[in-house]
C-alpha cells in the first residue's frame, strides 16, 4: 500500500477520534445562572493536597489568604468547621476580602467514662479530646467577640451526634457556655432527624441548622428529583420545627452534590449534575425563602480515606484551586478533554512510525481496523491513567496507581503487537502469548478482588471499571479480527487461548476463573441490594419486605456504573469459559503463513 494511503488513513481516524472527543465534551445547559454569580454561603476548609486536619498536616496563613480571595466572587458568606487548626486568621482575612462568616467550633469525642475500666492510653486520649473540645470551645468564644462585624453566626459542633461521639446533656453543656458568653445567634448542625430525634437540642439553640445531602441518603435518587427532594423535605422539616420550635429559623448547613465518583441508586456523580444540583437548589432556596449553605469551597483530598473519591471532590474548586464549573453560562463535563486527544493521537502516530512497514502490507479494510483498534487502546490508555491518578490522593495509592498503569500500557503494546500479527497472518510468538497471558491474570486478580471488596462493604468504594478498559477492548478487538480471519461465528471464536494465542494450556484453570467472575458478580449485585435493605431510613420508608426487596434490586440493576462493571467481568469471564486450544494444524487459527497457504489451498 503506498505511503500517502496510510498516511490519509491515520488522519481520517485521528480526525474521527477528535470529533468524538468533542461531541462527548460539548457544553450543556444545566438550568439558570446564579444571580450575580455569587453564593449566599459556602462551607470553607483550605486543606490542600498532602494536608489534613486528622493527621494535623496544615496550611499556611498564605495559603488561607489565597483561597479566601478566590472565593470572594463566589460567595458572600463562608461557614467554618473549626476555629483551631491554624484557622484562627480566618475572620481577619474574611474582612480583607469583604465575606462574613458561620464560624464553627469541631467537637469530637467526649463521653462519660470509668478510668478503672480503660487503659493508660485510652484514659489519656479521651482526656486530650476533651481538652480539644474545650480549647475549640474557648477560641470560638474568643473570636466572635473580637469579630463581630465577621462572625454573624456560630455553630456549636458538627454532626457529632451522628457519629455517636458525645451524648445530647454534654452537647447542651457547650451550647449553653457559648449562648452566655456571645451575641451571635448559636446552633448546631445535624441531618435534619437528629433534631426530631433530640428535641431539647433545638430547645437550647437560637437557630435549627440542618444537612440534607440526597446522595447521602437510603434511598439516593437521580439529580433532578433530589432537588425536588429537598423542597419537600424542607416543608416537613419546617412544619415539625414549627410545632416543635415556634419562631426558630431554619438553615439548611449543608447541601451539594459529589463531581466525581460512586454512583449510589439512581444518584450520579458529575461534573454537569453537580452545577445542575446547586443551581436548582439556589431556585428552591429563592421561592420558599429559607437560607442555605452550599458544600464545599475547595475538593478536599483528605475526606477520601473515610468516604472514598466521592468524599474529595464536592468542590466549587479542584484541589488545585482550579473551577471545577461556573455558577454562570454552560458547562463542559471535561474541560481538559483536549489535552487527552493530544496525548492519545501522539501514542497512535508513534505506533504507525513504529510499525509502518508492516502496516503498509495490510489491505486497506485491515488496515482501517488496526487504526480503529489502536487509536482506541490509545485513548483508554490516556483514560485510565488519567482518571486513576486524579483519583489517588496517599503516596500508597499513587503507588498503586502506578503499578495499575505500568500493567495496563505493557497489555496495550502487547495488544497492538498481536493485532498486528493476526491481520497480517504472521508467526505465532509464544513469548508474546506468555506476556498477554500473565498481564491478563494480573488485571483479572485485581478485578476479583476489587469486586470482593464492592460486595461485602462497598458505600465509598468506586467501581473501578477503568482497570479494565484495555483488557476489555483488547478481548473484543480480537474477536472481531479473529471474525474477520475465519468469518466463522461459533463460540470457538471466543475461545481464550487462541485470541491471545498461547499454547500453555490450562483450560481448566481459565473455567475456574470465569465461574469466579461470575460468582463474584452475583455476589456484588446480593451485596449492593443488601446494602438498601438494611438501611435504616430506607426501612422505615419501605416497612413492607416484598416492596422493600424489590425497590432495592431495581436500584442496583439499573446502577450504570455497576452494569458497566458486571459487562466488564462477563467480557473477561466469557473467553475464559470458552477456552480449550486446539494443538491441530487444521483448527490452529494462527500458524506459520506456509501452512495457513496450503490449508486454503
Amino acid at each position: 500500500m503506498k505511503k500517502s494511503t496510510v498516511l490519509m488513513l491515520v488522519a481520517l481516524t485521528v480526525a474521527l477520534n477528535g470529533l468524538f472527543g468533542w461531541l462527548n465534551n460539548r457544553p450543556v445547559d444545566v438550568g439558570p445562572d446564579v444571580p450575580d454569580g455569587k453564593l449566599t454561603s459556602l462551607s470553607f476548609a483550605p486543606f490542600r493536597d498532602g494536608q489534613s486536619p486528622i493527621e494535623k498536616v496544615l496550611p499556611t496563613p498564605a495559603q488561607i489568604e489565597e483561597d479566601i480571595s478566590l472565593l470572594a466572587d463566589k460567595t458572600r458568606s463562608i461557614r467554618t468547621y473549626s476555629s483551631l487548626d491554624g484557622l484562627q486568621v480566618v475572620p481577619g482575612l474574611a474582612r480583607k476580602y469583604g465575606l462574613t462568616m458561620i464560624q464553627g467550633a469541631w467537637l469530637t469525642y467526649e463521653r462519660p467514662f470509668d478510668p478503672a475500666t480503660l487503659s493508660p492510653e485510652e484514659v489519656q486520649e479521651l482526656n486530650k479530646a476533651k481538652a480539644l473540645n474545650h480549647a475549640e470551645i474557648k477560641e470560638l468564644i474568643r473570636s466572635a467577640n473580637a469579630n463581630p462585624d465577621v462572625v454573624k453566626r456560630v455553630m456549636v459542633g458538627n454532626e457529632v451526634l451522628l457519629r455517636g461521639e458525645m451524648e445530647p446533656e454534654q452537647l447542651i453543656t457547650y451550647i449553653r457556655e457559648v449562648k452566655k458568653a456571645v451575641k451571635q445567634p448559636v446552633s448546631y448542625a445535624d441531618v435534619w432527624s437528629f433534631y426530631l430525634k433530640y428535641p431539647e437540642i433545638g430547645k437550647e439553640v437560637d437557630f435549627i441548622t440542618i444537612h440534607i445531602l440526597p446522595y447521602w441518603e437510603d434511598e439516593p435518587l437521580e439529580v433532578n428529583d433530589a432537588i425536588a427532594h429537598i423542597e419537600k423535605t424542607y416543608q416537613q422539616v419546617y412544619e415539625r420545627v414549627r410545632a416543635l420550635y415556634p419562631g426558630k429559623p431554619i438553615l439548611i448547613g449543608e447541601s451539594g452534590w459529589p463531581s466525581d465518583g460512586r454512583q449510589r441508586g439512581w444518584a450520579v456523580p458529575s461534573v454537569a449534575n453537580e452545577a445542575r444540583f446547586i443551581r436548582g437548589l439556589l431556585q428552591v432556596s429563592r421561592k420558599n425563602g429559607f437560607n442555605l449553605n452550599i458544600v464545599e469551597a475547595f475538593d478536599q483530598s483528605w475526606k477520601s480515606a473515610q468516604e472514598g473519591v466521592v468524599g474529595a471532590n464536592w468542590g466549587l474548586l479542584s484541589a488545585d484551586r482550579e473551577p471545577v464549573f461556573s455558577l454562570t453560562g454552560k458547562v463542559v463535563e471535561n474541560p481538559d478533554w483536549t489535552h487527552r486527544l493530544i496525548a492519545s493521537t501522539v501514542i497512535l502516530l508513534l505506533t504507525v512510525a513504529f510499525y509502518f512497514k508492516a502496516l503498509s502490507r495490510l489491505p486497506l479494510p485491515r488496515l482501517a481496523v488496526f487504526l480503529a483498534f489502536a487509536q482506541l487502546l490509545a485513548s483508554l490508555m490516556v483514560t485510565l491513567a488519567d482518571e486513576l491518578w486524579t483519583a489517588s490522593f496517599t503516596p500508597l495509592q499513587s503507588a498503586g496507581t502506578a503499578a495499575i498503569i505500568a500493567v495496563n500500557a505493557l497489555l496495550t503494546v502487547c495488544l497492538a503487537y498481536r493485532a498486528l500479527t493476526v491481520l497480517n497472518n504472521d508467526t505465532a510468538n509464544k513469548k508474546l502469548g506468555a506476556w498477554l497471558q500473565a498481564l491478563y491474570g494480573i488485571l483479572i486478580a485485581l478485578a476479583v478482588y476489587k469486586t470482593c471488596t464492592l460486595a461485602l462493604d462497598g458505600r465509598y468504594i468506586s467501581f473501578p471499571y477503568e482497570t479494565t478498559y484495555i483488557a476489555v477492548t483488547g478481548m473484543l478487538g480480537l474477536v472481531i479480527m479473529r471474525y474477520i480471519n475465519e468469518r466463522n461465528g461459533s463460540v470457538r471464536l471466543l475461545d481464550f487461548n487462541r485470541l491471545i494465542d498461547c499454547r500453555q494450556g490450562g483450560q481448566k484453570r481459565n473455567k475456574v476463573i470465569a465461574y469466579v467472575l461470575v460468582i463474584m458478580s452475583l455476589a456484588l449485585i446480593i451485596g449492593e441490594t443488601r446494602a438498601f435493605l438494611i438501611s435504616r431510613d430506607f426501612i422505615e420508608a419501605h416497612p413492607d419486605i416484598t416492596e422493600r426487596l424489590k425497590l432495592a434490586f431495581i436500584y442496583t440493576i439499573t446502577n450504570s456504573q455497576l452494569l458497566a462493571w458486571l459487562a466488564s467481568l462477563g467480557v473477561l469471564a466469557l473467553p475464559l469459559w470458552s477456552s480449550g486450544y486446539d494443538k491441530s494444524p487444521k483448527n490452529a487459527l494462527f500458524t506459520h503463513k506456509s501452512v495457513e497457504f496450503k490449508e486454503q489451498k
